[in-house]
């Protein structure tokens, strides 16, 4: 900031103000003058400077007029002296014609006995208070005229030299103190600019990581509304995405209310426009703009918005709505514009990651199905369809013997072979729903589960199962837990069984830091950790942990194999024979 020395200004004046001034007026002088250039408010600066000027001079009204920018009238007229009432009565201020206008015309002092004896007076509207004695300064800043001072009616007499001289003098301290206050207001301006911008940025920045860390859709919606809002400090905002040719309502933050399925044209609608154009449109008047009332879609009482497009590498996604900046509902700024503009950018990424993420979960969920499907086919062919096969064969070869001992001996063989594809079906069947999981619980459940591969697979299997119950000895655990747990376990015996070869199995499932983990560990010989998730056994795996919001970790090498999955712990009822809910999921 530019500073000026005020002493050296007044020096500019020469001895002859010292001499012309008593020195009660020059101690006011310098008085007034530390008063306003200490103030850094302009408004309280020029106020000041009125008062001091009448203090100084006795006159009774004073007027400082500030010049516009071609300096030849006046933009601002500040006055003392006159009260509210005969200020309505003379009606418009003053632009600085007449006796105003040659202090601006010609800026140097002018002092006169009586205003209305000049040739440029204009004389005095009607209400009008009557003013004689006219003392006029101009006020100079940078060395270019920036407004005049100017007193009239003198109380007692006419202004003399020495009115003039301190008038000069306080009109220069008033320059001082207006270009202080004003490259003060200008500084604070550009902090608070800067600050905002900052602001702005940390904002973008933290919600760019915020939004971007996430993959599930619904929740990606969520925390672009409600970000968004909090940053251009909206009543409301809203995202639309695009679905063929229209616009679907996905989320809503703030004083709005969530409609299920509201659908809005692309073509007949502002926000489409704006979606098109790939432009932001600031709007002051909703009713007038918004060709679509926002009470369609749950933002009642909309005044102003600011509609920003949503694009991802020059492909629109939608479209998002901000209503009503502020406490006071109003428009938005060029600022605001900006922040939401390359916020719009982050929040486009990340809308496209996470349906990129939705769709390869999907493709996922129905490679795993299928393969699923495949496998039991494959058990059933393999198995119970060929022992029917051969179990017919047996029967039909007895019956053409036509001899008693030989049919006999055959129906025994055939009730062998029937009970062990019984055992063989309640196997599938067990491994498909165990009986076990829903009647008695996810401990029993294992506990089967492992006697079966012990049994089958002939493994070495050693297991610690730490699951609280509550004081009825009910498990604490919901049923979908329960069953992603087991579904976890399972499937990594049976990849252990087919294909690490290993002989030994360690199986961990606890309660820790309100989660519950499964970690299952064998000695076999691993495999690459490029394979990991290539089979559909490891994608059911991943894809039952991710539904439950878990996480799912494969390591594996030449010593084994650790599978871990960590699921949080919801607040259910207890229940051993709950059956299995699906998670609800809210509509994008």
């Amino acid at each position: 900031m530019h500073a000026y020395c005020p002493f050296a200004q007044l020096a500019t004046g020469g001895p002859r103000i010292t001499e012309r001034l008593e020195l009660e007026r020059l101690r006011t002088l310098i008085d007034v003058g530390g008063l306003i250039v200490s103030e850094l408010d302009l408004d309280e600066v020029l106020g000041s400077v009125l008062e001091a000027a009448c203090k100084l001079t006795g006159a009774r009204f004073a007027a400082l007029g500030v010049l516009n920018e071609g300096r030849n009238e006046l933009e601002r007229f500040i006055t003392r002296g006159i009260d509210d009432d005969v200020a309505r009565m003379i009606g418009d201020l003053p632009h600085g014609r007449g006796v105003l206008g040659v202090v601006i015309d010609h800026p140097e002092p002018l002092r006169l006995s009586r205003v209305g004896d000049h040739p440029a007076s204009y004389g005095f509207p009607a209400g009008h208070p009557p003013m004689a004695s006219f003392l006029g300064v101009p006020i100079f800043i940078r060395g270019k005229a920036w407004g005049n001072l100017y007193l009239t009616e003198k109380q007692d007499g006419e202004f003399d030299d020495g009115d003039e001289e301190a008038i000069i003098v306080l009109a220069r301290w008033a320059g001082i103190a207006v270009e202080n206050a004003r490259l003060f207001a200008a500084a604070e301006a550009r902090g608070t600019e800067l600050r905002r911008a900052n602001r702005g940025l940390e904002a973008t920045q933290a919600v760019a990581v915020a939004v971007g860390a996430e993959v599930d859709l619904d929740r990606v919606l969520e925390l672009i509304v409600k970000r968004g809002r909090a940053l251009v400090e909206a009543r409301s905002v809203v995202i639309f995405l695009l679905d063929g040719d229209e616009l679907v309502l996905a989320a809503i933050a703030g004083q709005g209310r969530r409609a299920d399925d509201v659908r809005i044209p692309v073509r007949a609608s502002t926000s489409g426009e704006v979606m098109q154009r790939g432009r932001p449109e600031r709007i002051d008047d909703v009713r007038v703009r918004l060709r679509i009332a926002p009470e369609q879609f749950g933002v009642d009482d909309a005044k102003t918005a600011l509609a920003v497009p949503l694009a991802h590498r020059g492909e629109p996604v939608g479209v998002l709505l901000a209503f009503d900046h502020g406490p006071d509902a109003a428009p938005f700024s060029d600022d605001d514009e900006q922040t939401l503009k390359a916020f719009a950018a982050s929040a486009a990424t990340a809308v496209v990651t996470a349906r990129s993420v939705q769709r390869q979960r999907l493709s996922d969920a129905l490679a795993a199905a299928e393969y699923e499907r495949r496998r039991w086919a494959q058990e059933l062919h393999d198995e119970t369809l060929q022992a029917l096969g051969g179990l017919r064969v047996l029967l039909s070869s007895a019956r053409r013997a036509n001899d008693l001992d030989i049919f006999g001996r055959a129906a025994d063989q055939a009730l062998e072979q029937i009970e062990q594809e019984i055992t063989n079906l309640r196997a599938i069947i067990t491994e498909l729903r165990p009986a076990a999981l829903d009647e008695l619980g996810l401990a029993a459940a294992l506990e089967a589960l492992f006697d079966r591969h012990r049994t089958i697979n002939d493994l070495e299997i050693s297991h610690t199962l730490e699951l609280s119950a509550g004081d009825d000895g009910a498990p604490q655990l919901d049923a979908a837990t329960q069953a992603t747990v087991y579904r976890v376990v399972q499937e990594a015996l049976t990849n252990i069984a087919k294909h690490a070869e290993a002989s030994a199995v360690t199986v961990n499932v606890r309660l820790a830091d309100g989660a519950l983990v499964a970690e299952v560990t064998d000695n076999g010989r691993g495999f690459a950790v490029a394979a990991i998730g290539a089979g559909f056994g490891v994608t059911g795996m991943r894809e039952r942990v991710l539904a439950a919001d878990g996480r799912l970790t494969i390591e594996s090498s030449e010593a084994g194999t650790i599978v871990v999955a960590t699921l949080p712990v919801p607040q259910a009822r207890p229940s051993a024979g709950a059956t299995v809910a699906k998670r609800p999921r809210r509509s994008a």
